[in-house]
């Protein structure tokens, strides 16, 4: 995987060992106005929705300082649905994370949330709000 700088130019990082697909240009709901501006970000797949990094490298443990902030932008209507985002190493099934983020928040299509996993590694996350289903592979140090 990608992570792109804020700058726009790709920045090839050990981000992810999985099958999620590096790409260049956001979904279309993450082009609007409410998207930080400077921020590495990465795509899910399919490209349903972006996530931009407050802190990175993300990094395991229960962390501060900076803390592991993603700021979920989606591509199509939350609708008024929560984002649910499980996660668990990448080729395990345990330890597993699994944490809910109120569509509460805006201006557009958001989700703030701070992502944290117990331990250092590549893991894959799904997300899912109303029908919509994505994935994305994080690298945590």
């Amino acid at each position: 995987m990608l992570v792109i700088d804020g700058s726009g130019a790709s920045q090839p990082v050990a981000v992810a060992l999985g099958e999620s697909p590096a790409h260049q240009r956001r979904p279309a709901g993450a082009r609007d106005n409410n998207n930080p501006k400077g921020l590495p970000y990465f795509i899910t797949s399919p490209a349903s929705a972006a996530g931009f990094l407050f802190a990175y490298p993300l990094r395991a443990g229960s962390v501060s300082n900076p803390n592991n902030k993603i700021l979920w932008v989606v591509g199509v209507p939350r609708d008024g649905s929560d984002l649910h985002v499980t996660g668990h190493p990448q080729n395990a099934t345990t330890p597993t994370m699994d944490q809910s983020f109120p569509a509460n928040s805006s201006p557009g299509e958001i989700y703030p949330s701070i992502v944290n996993v117990p331990t250092a590694g590549c893991w894959h996350f799904d997300l899912s709000w109303g029908k919509n289903k994505t994935s994305v592979d994080l690298v945590y140090g």
